[in-house]
Formats: structure tokens, sequence, C-alpha cells
């Protein structure tokens, strides 16, 4: 039986929060889910699972119509489900039993890291690491907020100016706090190790890049990429701190063919 069992859309960059650090303390963690648009299909529960048509029928009291990311469609929630998710939302991590649920993928991630903190210390050595191991997640989520509703806007045919705009503003924000934070020539985030907000500013920014092939949408627009291609000129350090843990043996599992399909998608 795994550590946690994680309930998502996949791929989804902010689940690998989970992944590699379960990778790095030797914590067991078994993911679930499929594509965003085939999780309708899927019972939304601790034995998640993709429904035939007759189960469907049966699980139609079940039926909640879905909000960000999902909006509009109906899925199929159960009850147990809403009770470990009052939100509702994906990723969705439960305990081995099922009787608690955790949600949000900074929480994720750090009940992975408290599970092997005795192997690897990814939440600090101290309080004082942790804490400031907290301020690096906490800004990082500021970004993932600003930037969510960019992200989806790109998959449609209307992406109003100033979305383009808070996006731009937050990916400039983030990102100089990171180059500065890798200043003079840190090779961590924190402290002398591999903590959380390295694997926490790895996700997000993978997450972001979803933004590439999406230029000449962009372009139709008049609008330019927010990840220009010079980037990691702006940004030396952050974008060799992202190259560098891209390689390393607990990230590239999940980075590297990621990274190579959108790529490959924005040829």
């Amino acid at each position: 039986m795994a550590d946690l069992r994680i309930f998502s859309y996949l791929p989804n960059p902010r689940v690998w929060k989970a992944t590699i650090a379960g990778r790095l303390c030797n914590v067991d963690v078994e993911v679930l889910g499929a594509k965003p648009a085939e999780l309708k299909d899927w019972l939304w529960d601790f034995d998640a699972k993709l429904l035939s048509t007759d189960e469907k029928e049966r699980y139609l009291a079940d039926a909640r119509v879905g909000r960000v990311g999902f909006k509009g469609g109906s899925l199929i929630k159960t009850d147990a489900f809403l009770s470990a998710h009052p939100f509702g939302t994906v990723p969705a991590a439960f305990s081995p039993d099922g009787s608690t649920g955790i949600f949000e993928s900074n929480s994720i991630m750090r009940a992975v890291a408290r599970l092997g903190e005795k192997r690897l210390p990814l939440y600090g050595r101290d309080p004082y690491e942790a804490s400031r191991i907290d301020s690096f997640l906490d800004a990082s989520l500021v970004f993932g907020r600003d930037t969510q509703l960019y992200l989806l806007a790109l998959r449609g045919d209307d992406l109003p100016v100033d979305l383009h705009a808070r996006a731009a503003e937050a990916f400039a924000v983030y990102l100089a706090g990171i180059e500065q934070a890798l200043k003079p020539r840190r090779r961590y985030l924190v402290g002398e190790a591999l903590s959380l907000a390295d694997i926490c500013f790895v996700a997000e920014l993978c997450l972001f890049s979803n933004e590439r092939p999406r230029r000449a949408a962009l372009q139709k627009r008049g609008l330019p990429l927010v990840m220009s291609d010079d980037w990691g000129e702006t940004f030396p350090a952050a974008s060799a701190h992202l190259a560098r843990l891209a390689e390393h043996p607990a990230f590239a599992p999940d980075v590297r063919p990621y990274l190579q399909k959108l790529q490959s998608l924005a040829a």
C-alpha cells in the first residue's frame, strides 16, 4: 500500500511536487488520473477509476457541476470524496486508508516531506529554515494564482489583454525574487541543500511553460510570450537552476519528457 495516493488530471506539474519529494525521501506516492477531458468519465473518489457507461448511470446522483478548469461540465464526485476534499478540486491526496484528504499541491508536498523527514529533511533542518521554505512556497502560490487564469484562457479563443499583462507582471516579480535568492552563486534557494522550495519552483515554471506552444495564438493578438525565448538572459541564475534540477535523477522522470513534448509542440 502506498504512503500517499493522489488523484488528478495528468500530466500535472503540480503533482510532481509530491512525486519528486517522494523519490528524494523514499516515500511511496501513488498517482491515479487521466487527461483533463477524460476526468468527466471518472469516479472522483479515493478509489478513483474510469467508469463504464452502466456505472455512470448508477452514479448520476453524484454528478456535480465542474468549476475552474472543468467549468460547465458534469463530474462524478462521491460524498466521501467531498468529505475528504471540501473544495472538490484536484490534485486530491489521501492517507493510505482514504480517511484523510489533503488538498492544494504545496500541502500535499509538505505531507510527503513530513512522512520522509527522517530520511531527508526537505522541509528544513530547523524552524527558521522551514519558515523560509514556507515563504518561497507562499510566493510560488501567488505566482500560480496570478497566472492560472491566463494559462486557462490560452486554451480558448478569447484572451483578455489584462490577463496577459497580469501574467507578465507576476512572472517578472516571481523570477526576480528567485534570481535574487540564488545570488551570488547559491546552489539552492534555502540553506545548503535541496528543499521543497526548489521542487516547487521547478514545478511552477514547468507548468507556466505551457504558454510556449501558444506563441502563434499570442502573435495573432499582437502579444509576446511572457516566458520569452531570452528569459534566461534576464534571469540567468533562475534559468540555470531550472536546467540543472531538470537533470536531477529525482526530477528528470517527470520534467524531462514534459518539457521535451512542449518543445516539440512549440516548434
